[in-house]
């Protein structure tokens, strides 16, 4: 056990030493009572890196008495998913809880993989636990999802990971034997980014630095000790959302060399690809938008051809999109005029659809006037006609602001055109 990481000497193996995760785990949380009453349907837990989804599992198959399997998406086949249900299936005794299948990194399971899962979860003989880092809507085929809950893992807060830091030091078998004060914790929180492993690995490279047995932890030792071994929090890609953010942030700020070096970093750090690829066809819509829509073609494009592709190849597509993305001019304005328009759909509620604008495909309802008054476009000069298209309470409410830029300021020319004052 003394040469067990420090991360993993100190994981939990009870509900109450779990840190984290109220909402689900709390007192009187929806996943809580559903293991003290012994029976949790199968469900996947999505999160960032370090939140505690393999921890919460196995406290979970503990607390059950349940024998646990575990498979990783990385290197498990489908012969390998099909073993590892026949061993669940012979382990399975009448009246008793259902074997659970964790699977880590879900999300990079294949379709033929997710469906080998079908029955055995369908039919109950394995209750599933999925963990991963990317939204489920996108990554689990749909057959399988349905059959899963999706419980949300948030980020640790201040909080949790300072009483994590203090049972580290306290507790542990190896760091108790020293006498370590936490002078100052700004830095190494920051580092960790809400990662209660990547935080564990930055105190444990601290401690293992100093001679002295009394240590200790200030932020420009945190900072020193980072700067000399950068591995020590990047290692096995746990910057994962870091550097995603600045790579998007560099597109965004339109530097393509900075924007290349993030997708490298990206790249030699064996980042799933498709994953890239979303994050382009995210960043063109809404950072780069009308100012040019092409952008968000050719990032679709480079989504698709990466799957025909495959890899190494598709690095060279991700780097065209990418510099492109990077050059291009840069617009919010779709991206703002939604968030208005979902604050006002907040504030105001289901207002009624003007009579004019429903659709009437019975007699009762041409009766009722559905669709009465209303003014066909194609009929009238240049496909136009002005009428209100808006419930009335929010008649005089405006939404999309055109930027500065060639594209889009052709389409304010043209709405001034047909609207006039309103644009």
């Amino acid at each position: 056990m003394m040469n067990q990481p420090l991360a993993e000497r100190l994981r939990p193996k009870t509900l109450d030493d779990y840190i984290g995760q109220k909402h689900l785990v709390g007192q009187g949380a929806v996943l809580r009572k559903m293991i003290d009453a012994g029976r949790v349907p199968s469900f996947i837990l999505w999160g960032p890196p370090g939140v505690g989804k393999t921890t919460l599992s196995q406290i979970i198959a503990n607390k059950l008495e349940a024998p646990f399997y575990t498979l990783s998406a990385i290197s498990s086949g489908v012969k390998d998913v099909r073993e590892v249900i026949e061993k669940a299936k012979s382990n399975r005794f009448f009246n008793t809880v259902s074997p659970i299948l964790f699977i880590d990194e879900i999300h990079r399971f294949s379709k033929s993989q997710q469906d080998s899962l079908l029955n055995a979860v369908e039919t109950g003989m394995v209750t599933l636990i999925g963990a991963t880092t990317e939204n489920p809507s996108f990554e689990v085929i749909r057959p399988l999802l349905s059959r899963c809950q999706v419980y949300v893992l948030k980020t640790l807060e201040k909080e949790d990971l300072l009483t994590l830091l203090n049972k580290a030091i306290t507790e542990d078998v190896v760091l108790k034997e020293k006498k370590i004060k936490l002078i100052e914790t700004d830095a190494i929180l920051r580092y960790s980014g809400g990662d209660a492993r990547k935080l564990l690995n930055i105190l444990e490279l601290v401690v293992a630095a100093e001679e002295s047995e009394e240590i200790e932890i200030t932020d420009a030792k945190v900072v020193e000790r980072l700067q000399e071994n950068p591995a020590a929090y990047d290692k096995g890609g746990e910057m994962h959302y870091d550097i995603i953010s600045a790579f998007i942030k560099s597109i965004r700020g339109s530097d393509p060399d900075a924007a290349i070096y993030w997708l490298a970093r990206m790249v030699a750090g064996g980042e799933d690809p498709e994953f890239i690829a979303r994050r382009l066809v995210i960043s063109a819509s809404e950072d780069i938008g009308l100012a040019n829509p092409n952008a968000l073609l050719l990032a679709n494009s480079c989504f698709d051809a990466l799957k025909k592709i495959g890899w190494p190849e598709g690095r060279i597509l991700l780097a065209e999109t990418t510099v492109y993305l990077a050059c291009s001019p840069k617009s919010n304005s779709s991206y703002l005029a939604i968030g208005k328009a979902l604050e006002l759909v907040e504030r105001t509620g289901n207002l009624p659809v003007p009579l004019h604008l429903r659709n009437a495909p019975t007699k009762l309802m041409s009766e009722l006037n559905y669709g009465k008054e209303y003014k066909y476009a194609h009929d009238y000069e240049n496909h136009f006609v002005k009428q209100e298209y808006l419930p009335k309470e929010v008649l005089n409410e405006h939404f999309w602001v055109g930027q500065e830029n060639p594209a889009e300021h052709k389409l304010i020319e043209q709405m001034k055109h047909l609207w006039g004052d309103r644009y």
